[in-house]
């Protein structure tokens, strides 16, 4: 088994590195870079995705637009959209100020080297470093994956088990139709459904609209703290939860289903064992073994994917925002930083998910697995 991990291990830097180098390539040829952000804030024709909504911002972007693109008649031509008639001296200080004035294979290898040390470097446009960024919104997307995982396997388990034990009863039937609505309906079409209805969106007003606290959280006592803390987390919680339980609900009946028809089950059957011991004192540690070794990849995927569409739709300053912002602003740091830590973190989850299944069932041997 030491064997098995070290070359996991060796394994973890290339693929790590192939990530990094993919995602790069591609960042090179997307239009709109920081340059062009900062371009468009020095001349005013930066409006906000929200802003463009209103009619106000959008005749005020109309009148930028024709102020820049007379400035571009009267410039010179370059490379970046918006910058004509703008000095090359000014564009240069730009580049340079972001470190874009260095070819592309110097810039990734630098960044390769500080992240190597974990050195993320520091926002373009928040004046922050990633490593502080990412710290202060962790709590946010850790709460709601490790809630969200809690609650999912604390249902699906339980509810997994009772299915296959009533395989084919009304139980099973009734059961299987809230399964295939979890399955079928989209986390963030069930968020907006559950603001709606209970965040005051247009019947009842029982739940806030944003935020994980309320403004006068720190007034509170530990009690109301902790009351006001799950008030804010009801709704992101039950419209993630409704997105995960399936899949995790039908893994656990199909794996109960498989073990119960097992040899060892008849037999231990036939030695006079109740029911309840066949399957809690037989059945349950096998059948459970894939599910218990796949936590890990499970709390990653809630955690960095899942998570952040509710973030945005409830307003959870967490990773998930952080990153959708990242990306709209085109913040390199932030993108590649996170990119790279969350990446090594995946990977090294996906080693513990197979020391998982080792430790729950020790006769797993990856050594001796035929390849």
């Amino acid at each position: 088994m030491y064997a098995y991990i070290i070359r996991r291990l060796l394994l973890v830097f290339p693929t790590l590195i192939g990530i990094m180098i993919l995602n790069f390539a591609v960042i090179q040829i997307v239009p709109g870079g920081p340059v062009e952000q900062a371009i468009a804030q020095l001349t005013g024709t930066d409006v906000s995705a929200t802003a463009r909504i209103g009619g106000d911002a959008g005749s005020e972007t109309g009148a930028n637009t024709q102020q820049a693109q007379a400035g571009n008649d009267a410039g010179l031509s370059s490379r970046y959209r918006g910058a004509q008639g703008l000095p090359t001296d000014l564009i240069k200080s730009i580049e340079k100020q972001y470190g874009l004035d260095k070819p592309a294979h110097e810039r990734f290898f630098l960044m390769m080297k500080n992240y190597l040390t974990f050195d993320f470097g520091d926002s373009f446009f928040q004046d922050r470093s990633v490593t502080q960024l990412v710290i202060d919104k962790m709590p946010v997307s850790i709460s709601l994956g490790l809630w969200t995982t809690l609650l999912v396997y604390l249902i699906s388990i339980p509810l997994g088990i009772a299915k296959a034990v009533r395989d084919g009863s009304r139980f099973d039937v009734w059961t299987s139709g809230l399964v295939i609505f979890g399955n079928a309906v989209p986390g963030f079409l069930f968020a907006i459904l559950l603001i709606i209805i209970f965040a005051g969106g247009r019947y009842l007003d029982w739940f806030p609209l944003r935020g994980l606290t309320s403004p006068n959280f720190d007034e509170l006592n530990s009690f109301e703290k902790v009351i006001d803390y799950f008030w804010h987390m009801t709704l992101p919680l039950l419209s993630m939860v409704i997105g995960g339980f399936a899949g995790l609900t039908m893994l656990t009946k199909n794996s109960f289903i498989e073990e119960v028809n097992k040899q060892y089950v008849l037999t231990a059957r036939a030695k006079g064992l109740t029911q309840r011991a066949v399957l809690y004192g037989h059945v349950f540690r096998n059948a459970m073994m894939i599910i218990i070794a796949g936590f890990p990849a499970a709390f990653v995927g809630i955690l960095f994917t899942g998570s952040m569409l509710t973030e945005i739709i409830f307003s959870l300053d967490g990773l998930g925002l952080l990153g959708f912002e990242a990306v709209l602003k085109r913040d390199f740091p932030v993108m590649f930083g996170t990119l790279y830590f969350f990446t090594l973190f995946g990977l090294m989850l996906g080693i513990l998910s197979d020391l998982m299944y080792h430790i729950v069932d020790p006769r797993v041997d990856f050594e001796n697995r035929d390849v």
